[in-house]
């Protein structure tokens, strides 16, 4: 198993922080900034991106490569990040002590739209090898669903840092697509297993705000939804203020 590229700062309750596609472990810097005086943050660059940038791995592959590195702590994905966390924690709930899906899914329920998200993201990933990283970025970042988002400067250049190979990869192994048969049915384990779940969704993120209600919902008691007013799909990077404060809320040790 290719070891994935990691960096932690800070003392106190474990929390490991997955990044979304395009993104690395910079991106969560502003979150990471917040947390790490009383936490220790392990950032991880996952396969295709950042320090990580020649693993090639599945999600399930990449889930257990991520468990190697955090071991037990809070898990928190954003996006394809989530992918990964949700599915860490259903093939390993013993070293999850707390689950935060940021604007995440358990896949997509029609065989017929599962092809159409891989062949899609089958012509994504030629376009990416074929015009390069630079390119692709400015289109990714201008679709709706990231509307009112300004990446930092250090984080659009660690994205533009990222290869046309690593990219291309992820998104043929690790996208939404390759959930297949989708994760909706394998949720009620986690609450049969006792693990905390927060799903975290941006107000104006409409579409993840119906898809973590149904998480919440399928998950069952140990799971609740937070919404982050103001805030689209990537919330962490539009108000890592209040995210922080939700990961903090969720990663404070239980009982007396």
């Amino acid at each position: 198993m290719p070891a994935l590229h990691a960096s932690t700062r800070g003392t106190g309750p474990r929390l490991v922080l997955l990044h979304g596609f395009t993104q690395t472990s910079v991106s969560w810097a502003p979150v990471a900034d917040l947390l790490a005086p009383d936490h220790e943050v392990v950032t991880v660059d996952l396969p295709g991106h950042g320090g990580s940038g020649e693993v090639r791995l599945d999600l399930a592959g990449t889930a257990t490569a991520v468990a190697e590195v955090g071991s037990a702590a809070t898990y928190v994905g954003y996006s394809m990040g989530g992918r990964v966390a949700l599915r860490l924690a259903l093939d390993r709930p013993e070293v999850v002590r707390h689950l935060v899906l940021v604007g995440a899914t358990a896949g997509i329920d029609d065989a017929d739209e599962r092809r159409a998200r891989r062949q899609a993201d089958e012509d994504l990933a030629a376009r990416i090898e074929r015009e390069g990283v630079e390119p692709f970025l400015a289109t990714w970042l201008a679709q709706p669903l990231f509307a009112g988002l300004t990446p930092r400067p250090e984080d659009l250049a660690a994205r533009r840092a990222g290869t046309a190979g690593g990219l291309a990869a992820s998104l043929r192994l690790a996208g939404t697509g390759t959930m297949d048969p989708p994760w909706w049915d394998e949720l009620p384990a986690l609450g049969r297993a006792g693990v905390a779940v927060t799903v975290v969704v941006g107000g104006e993120d409409t579409k993840f705000l119906g898809l973590g209600r149904r998480l919440v919902a399928g998950i069952g008691p140990t799971a609740t939804v937070e919404v982050v007013a103001g805030a689209g799909h990537a919330c962490h990077l539009q108000a890592p203020e209040a995210v922080a404060a939700l990961v903090r809320r969720a990663a404070r040790p239980s009982g007396p």
